[in-house]
């Protein structure tokens, strides 16, 4: 499932615990999906703190507590990470990372934590959403075969990787145009992993957060600007994005086309794709200016110039990710869907 969808999916989860239909889900794929911010980004749009515990890097008795005596009874102390409402709020996310990785005998020790919601005397909270994750064991990450009783504990998704999804969490999070153009240049770049090759680095939705910071730490250091690259993302994809980093500086004016001045579209195709995304970056950042209509007015004309319409489509709709519903109040927008009429327009 896509992350966009999966972000729901959680959503209505979360929400579930109170009304007493809950259901823990088990996120699975291949290292550097996303997997773990798909969950994070959840816990900061309900506002909620998370609880992010590593099964791989426990024992049974890191869950279960230590024993200790009380007059001729042995009580159990209750570890401080598991939610507690006093000191943690009463309602919020248990993360249970890296199940996968946890040896069969802490799998065990989850078992009741996860269906039952409770450990011994210890209860979790209502308002609180057990989620997991982890790799799948073609992933050459270090994995144990889920136990059947463990699984048949949580409800299953496996995470796709979306080219328009990461595209609309790397303009939100200000990642480099010229990141976000390359991935729309190249989209089966955006992850390419190979587990029989065991590849040290490789192109991800993660490492393509990190190829943006090499961007802006190294881009004037044209020694190391490639090594830093190949780096993050493999040998192969950091010589292609500094090829596409270096041929840029044949773009349009752009701030011509935002002045709406008349500026030819280029005709190679990644330049197309550098522009488009340059402008969905300008747009965003004119979003709260005075003259926000009028630029989101010349783009959409100019969005009309690609050689191809279905550019143009990208553009746009890549815009009204970015911006909301403003971009339908501006009079350019009309005219701009009557030129694509003949093709089909819609949030997929």
């Amino acid at each position: 499932m896509r992350p966009a969808h999966l972000s729901q999916v959680l959503d209505t989860e979360f929400a579930s615990t109170l009304e007493g239909h809950h259901t823990p889900v088990m996120l699975w794929g291949p290292p550097g999906v996303g997997k773990s911010q798909i969950i994070a980004q959840v816990a900061e749009k309900q506002s909620v703190p998370i609880i992010d515990i590593r099964l791989s890097q426990m024992e049974p008795s890191d869950l279960r507590g230590i024993p200790f005596r009380e007059t001729d009874l042995v009580e159990w102390a209750i570890p401080a990470m598991l939610p507690d409402s006093k000191r943690h709020g009463a309602k919020g996310i248990l993360f249970l990372d890296e199940i996968t990785s946890a040896p069969p005998s802490v799998s065990a020790a989850a078992y009741q934590l996860i269906l039952d919601r409770r450990l011994g005397s210890y209860e979790i909270p209502e308002g609180w959403a057990i989620f997991a994750a982890g790799n799948r064991q073609g992933d050459r990450g270090v994995t144990y075969t889920m136990p059947a009783p463990l699984a048949n504990r949580f409800s299953h998704f496996d995470v796709e990787v979306n080219t328009d999804d990461w595209v609309a969490w790397a303009y939100r999070n200000n990642i480099d145009d010229r990141i976000i153009a390359f991935v729309r240049f190249r989209p089966e770049l955006l992850f390419d992993f190979d587990p029989a090759h065991n590849p040290m680095a490789f192109p991800s939705p993660r490492s393509w957060e990190f190829a943006h910071r090499a961007l802006q730490k190294f881009e004037h250091q044209h020694d190391l600007l490639l090594g830093s690259l190949q780096a993050c993302i493999g040998q192969a994809a950091g010589i292609e994005v500094k090829a596409f980093v270096d041929n840029l500086d044949q773009l349009p004016d752009l701030d011509a086309i935002t002045r709406g001045e008349d500026v030819p579209a280029p005709k190679e195709i990644d330049l197309q794709y550098a522009v488009a995304t340059a402008l969905v970056g300008r747009a965003i950042r004119s979003k709260e200016s005075d003259d926000a209509q009028t630029v989101f007015g010349h783009i959409l004309n100019y969005a009309s110039k690609f050689p191809q319409k279905e550019m143009g489509v990208m553009l746009v709709t890549d815009m009204h990710r970015a911006i909301g519903e403003d971009i339908f109040s501006v009079p350019e927008f009309a005219r701009w869907s009557n030129d694509v009429a003949d093709l089909m327009l819609y949030e997929s």
